[in-house]
């Protein structure tokens, strides 16, 4: 077995011991955006990848969904781990059913195999368009991945610089199947809520058939992530745009912890503090409900209770 590769520098490892968050989770509630990372001596990462992170296994991501309240996962493929699902696909099925995955996959990928990843709990594709994440994003391929993997009633996941959409919009409502933006399509939270890029987006939501993930305010902000006053605020400059997000589309977001954090520099969050984040973006019960446990079971679990 190879030597484990040594983590990329500056690697920020995930918070060890998370708080307790002060908001109770509704029962059902899924965290609807994570990753697993190996363990590498088990799961190597991918020679093309951008970055080396430390382990983060199923073990301590289900040690986390139980510490904080959540009932069950949505696993997306890291970019470290390429086109090899393994580890994920791991984690989905040592979740008693309680995890649903979401692969990175080839246009070439066969019938048999496309069978394998839904029967395992596979429920979508992702199309990264992170320049620093992957080298290229060949749409041609990428549209051909969507055809194959829309008679299986999957989706594509979404990963993009709000200021690449309008070069990008109509590619994505061109794609066979719906649709699910990770990280509010990553605003410059420096602009308006209601200025034009963000509100360009929203009416991208409001005219295709697209979910939006209200995750990852620890990537997004510049105020960053103290509390204030002995108060678990953080985050302050996302709030108005995710809660735009919520109340324009309380039916059609869902909310993600994105552990094991991928490359993060300036801090690492602590998930409590996160789930505590919930009730400012998403301030009724009502919401809260849409949010954590209606709108993901009805993407994922279709048809399924969420007790």
């Amino acid at each position: 077995m190879s030597t484990p590769a040594p983590k990329s520098p500056g690697w920020l490892d995930w918070h060890p011991n998370p708080s307790r968050p002060v908001f109770q989770l509704p029962p059902g509630a899924v965290d609807a955006h994570c990753h697993v990372f190996g363990p590498q001596e088990r799961f190597p990462f991918a020679p093309e990848r951008k970055y080396t992170p430390c382990d983060g296994g199923k073990e301590q991501l289900f040690a986390l969904r139980d510490r904080l309240g959540v009932s069950r996962n949505v696993i997306v493929q890291a970019t470290c781990h390429g086109v090899d699902n393994s580890a994920m696909l791991d984690a989905v099925l040592a979740s008693d059913g309680r995890a649903r995955g979401v692969a990175t996959v080839r246009p070439d990928i066969d019938d048999a195999e496309l069978r394998r990843l839904h029967e395992a709990g596979v429920r979508g594709v992702r199309f990264n368009f992170l320049k620093r994440l992957v080298t290229a994003a060949p749409r041609d391929e990428l549209a051909a991945v969507a055809r194959r993997v829309a008679p299986l009633g999957w989706h594509v996941v979404l990963y993009f610089e709000s200021a690449d959409l309008p070069e990008l919009e109509g590619f994505f409502a061109s794609l066979p199947t719906p649709l699910v933006v990770d990280h509010l399509g990553r605003p410059d939270v420096t602009a308006p809520a209601d200025g034009p890029e963000f509100s360009r987006f929203l009416r991208f939501v409001e005219h295709n058939d697209v979910w939006v993930k209200v995750s990852c305010p620890e990537r997004l902000s510049v105020t960053g992530p103290p509390a204030l006053d002995g108060e678990r605020h953080a985050y302050t400059d996302v709030v108005p745009f995710a809660r735009r997000v919520v109340e324009e589309f309380p039916d059609d977001v869902l909310w993600g912890t994105d552990w094991p954090h991928p490359n993060l520099t300036g801090h690492m969050p602590d998930d409590g503090l996160l789930v505590d984040h919930i009730p400012r973006v998403a301030p009724t019960a009502e919401h809260q409900r849409k949010l954590l446990v209606d709108n993901p079971m009805r993407l994922y679990w279709p048809g399924e209770s969420a007790g």
